[in-house]
C-alpha cells in the first residue's frame, strides 16, 4: 500500500510538472506573438518593454533604449515593414534556466520578401518574460538594410546636419553626412607638434550618402569637419562635395566627385594661424564650365602668403557615367 501511494505521488508530480511546462510554453508563444505584432508603426513605441535592460542584439550588446532606437530607425526607413511568424514554425527549448525560441521569420519591406531562421532567448523575471538575446542563424549575412549593422551608421549621423544635393545624378535630392571619430583626448596645439588628438579608433572621418549605391569616402586624419555642396563641377550630372578638414592651425579643403569618391584636384591647404577667418567661399569659386579657382596658403622663403590658381577639371559627362 505504501509503495502504491509513493508511486501515485510520483506520477502526480510528473503530470503536474508537465502541465506547468506546457502552460509556460503557451505563455511564451503568446509573448513572442505579441512581440512580433508590435513590429508595426502603431505599436513600435512599446517594443522596449519586451526587452531586458541589456540585450545581445544581433551579436552586439545594447541597452533596451538602444534597441528601441534601432527599431524606430528601421520603421522610419521602411514604413511598410512587416514581419510574421508562420504557425507551427516555433520551437522552444529550456537551456540553462532560460527559454531559447527558434522560428522562421518572414519579413517584407520595399517590395522585398526575405525569410530568416531567427532566435530569441527569453528569461522570466518578476513574473514577466524579457528578451535578452535576438539574432538570426549565422549562415545568413547581415547585408540586408533591415539589420542593425546598417542602422549603426544612421544612428551615428541621425543627429548631425544633413547636406542635401543631387549626389547620384538622378535628378532627385539626396543627402550626405559625416561620421566623425570618437575623440578620447584633444590638445589645442599646432599640427607639427605631434599627435595632439587621440581617437577611440583611427582619427578618420567618413562621408556617407543616403544613396547606398554611392561609396563611402574616408578622409584620413580628419576629426573635425564641415561639408559643402559644390554643385556639378565635372559635368557628370551630379553635385560634387567639399570636405573641409578643420585643425587648430589649419584648414584643408578636399573636393570629391560624389559619383566615384575621387579627388578632383590636390587638397587646398590654408594656414589659419596666418590667414584667419577663411571659409569655403574664400577657398573655392566656380569660374566656368569645368573650371574652378582655388585659394591656398603657400610658404616661400620662410614666409606664408595667399595664392590663387585656376584649375581645369577633366569633364566626365553623364553619358559616359551611364556607360
Amino acid at each position: 500500500m505504501k509503495h502504491l501511494l509513493i508511486g501515485g505521488l510520483i506520477i502526480l508530480l510528473c503530470y503536474s510538472c508537465n502541465d506547468k511546462n506546457t502552460n509556460e510554453k503557451e505563455h511564451i508563444i503568446e509573448f513572442v506573438n505579441e512581440w512580433n505584432t508590435a513590429h508595426s508603426q502603431l505599436e513600435s513605441p512599446y517594443l522596449s518593454r519586451y526587452y531586458s535592460y541589456v540585450v545581445d542584439y544581433y551579436g552586439n550588446e545594447f541597452g533596451r533604449n538602444e534597441v528601441q532606437r534601432h527599431k524606430k530607425l528601421l520603421f522610419e526607413k521602411f514604413p511598410d515593414y512587416n514581419q510574421s511568424i508562420p504557425e507551427n514554425k516555433m520551437t522552444i527549448k529550456r537551456v540553462d534556466g532560460k527559454y531559447l525560441v527558434e522560428f522562421m521569420k518572414e519579413v517584407k519591406y520595399a517590395d522585398t520578401s526575405e525569410t530568416y531562421k531567427s532566435y530569441l532567448s527569453i528569461v522570466k523575471r518578476n513574473k514577466n518574460f524579457q528578451i535578452f538575446l535576438e539574432g538570426i542563424d549565422e549562415k545568413y549575412d547581415m547585408d540586408s538594410p533591415i539589420f542593425p549593422t546598417n542602422r549603426e551608421k544612421v544612428m551615428l549621423i541621425s543627429n548631425k546636419r544633413q547636406l542635401f544635393g543631387d549626389f547620384n545624378g538622378d535628378g532627385q535630392s539626396d543627402y550626405a553626412n559625416v561620421i566623425s571619430p570618437e575623440i578620447i583626448s584633444k590638445q589645442n596645439s599646432d599640427d607639427t607638434s605631434g599627435n595632439t588628438v587621440r581617437c577611440k579608433t583611427a582619427c578618420n572621418s567618413i562621408i556617407v550618402f543616403s544613396d547606398r549605391n554611392l561609396q563611402e569616402i574616408t578622409v584620413e586624419g580628419a576629426y573635425e569637419s564641415k561639408l559643402e555642396n559644390l554643385k556639378d563641377i565635372n559635368s557628370d550630372g551630379a553635385d560634387e562635395i567639399g570636405f573641409l578638414d578643420i585643425k587648430p592651425t589649419s584648414k584643408t579643403l578636399y573636393i570629391y566627385s560624389a559619383i566615384n569618391g575621387e579627388l578632383l584636384c590636390e587638397p587646398v591647404y590654408i594656414n589659419t594661424a596666418v590667414h584667419k577667418d577663411l571659409d569655403f567661399i574664400d577657398l573655392f569659386k566656380k569660374t566656368g564650365p569645368n573650371k574652378i579657382n582655388i585659394t591656398f596658403s603657400e610658404k616661400s622663403n620662410g614666409r606664408w602668403s595667399l595664392k590663387s590658381e585656376e584649375i581645369t577639371i577633366d569633364p566626365v559627362y553623364a553619358s559616359d557615367v551611364e556607360e
